[in-house]
């Protein structure tokens, strides 16, 4: 009877006990849960890392509390491996603010939503425009600034291609701390594309050779539209004149190639110094583009609208006026630009 009694009571004893471990089970898991959707401290406004390939749970969660995540490192390791999506953390640049909980941290990770920063290339910048701009974007590892042009395209797998007018101008998104190079090389690239569906989109009787002409063309339109409507119907007048061997006489060509030594104000003595980029002095297209060209110019110098003009001049409020005789032309200069009555 009292080995019964005895073997009974340890059975409850048992029981009680599994029963603590069951409840203190059960309020770990909730407060487990709670934790993990409590937004964490951060020391800083900001924490950024970066996840190397292959970096293990605990590798992780040792770099976020390294960092400024105010949490221990085991908790985070333990709710990354616990969750089951560990494996699923991506490699990158990632960076949270306060609010941020140990959930959406690691939902970050697993997305691979990562830190981002942005360069803006403008329409009509040149190459030097270009580069100053990379030199002063946020977050981006510069790395070309020593290297010559020659150099740089190098570096990007562009040997023995000339820079001006290579990259498409656009908003690039990259990760925090990535190299100029990558920018680069994605503009670059860019820019083939957009140039080579131009190229195939060309109407059949254009007098261009080939797709760099076809960028040449479109630089220049870039530079003198000052109202998007007009562009199409620059792009008509250059063709117009290409037709016939007429010299383009572009101020912009002419500027390019004077280089810095404009000052803002282009003279008589300018136009009539023999450069490869005078326009002036030379006919056809200069040998290179003089700036980055949109998408819409790319496609005005493929596609011109059709025109019997053969002039135009701007007429003070972006717009151009366009003319078919030297004669009207010179009436239109009188107006616009020289403020006589017509």
């Amino acid at each position: 009877m009292s080995v019964n009694g005895f073997g009974f009571r340890w059975l409850q004893r048992i029981s009680a006990v599994l029963a603590l471990l069951g409840v203190l089970a059960a309020a770990g898991f909730w407060a487990a849960q709670r934790w993990v959707d409590t937004p964490l401290n951060l020391t800083k406004p900001e924490v950024q890392v970066t996840v190397e390939r292959g970096a293990s749970a605990r590798e992780v969660a040792a770099l976020w509390a390294a960092e400024g995540v105010d949490a221990p490192a085991s908790w985070l390791a333990q709710w990354f491996m616990w969750s089951g999506q560990a494996r699923r953390i991506r490699a990158g640049t990632y960076a949270v603010e306060p609010g941020v909980t140990p959930r959406s941290l690691l939902q970050k990770m697993v997305d691979g939503d990562e830190a981002l920063a942005s360069v803006r290339l403008i329409e009509g910048w040149t190459f030097a425009q270009f580069r100053q701009a990379l030199a002063k974007a946020p977050h981006l590892v510069n790395t070309t600034a020593a290297m010559d042009e020659a150099q740089l395209m190098a570096a990007i797998g562009a040997e023995s291609v000339r820079a001006e007018g290579r990259f498409f101008p656009d908003t690039y998104r990259y990760p925090r701390g990535a190299s100029d190079t990558a920018v680069l090389r994605q503009a670059y690239q860019a820019m083939q594309q957009r140039l080579a569906a131009a190229w195939a989109a060309r109407a059949t009787d254009i007098p261009l050779q080939s797709a760099d002409e076809a960028l040449i063309l479109a630089s220049i339109v870039e530079k003198e539209t000052g109202r998007a409507s007009d562009r199409g119907q620059i792009a008509g007048v250059f063709v117009n004149r290409l037709r016939i061997n007429m010299p383009l006489q572009t101020d912009p060509t002419v500027i390019y190639g004077l280089g810095e030594r404009f000052d803002g104000n282009l003279r008589r003595r300018d136009m009539e110094a023999d450069t490869p980029f005078n326009t002036y002095t030379r006919r056809g297209l200069p040998p290179t583009p003089i700036a980055m060209p949109g998408a819409q110019s790319l496609l005005a110098a493929v596609q011109p609208e059709s025109t019997r003009a053969l002039y135009f001049v701007a007429r003070g409020d972006g717009s151009s006026a366009f003319s078919e005789s030297l004669a009207e032309h010179n009436r239109a200069v009188n107006q616009y630009q020289r403020r006589q009555a017509p």
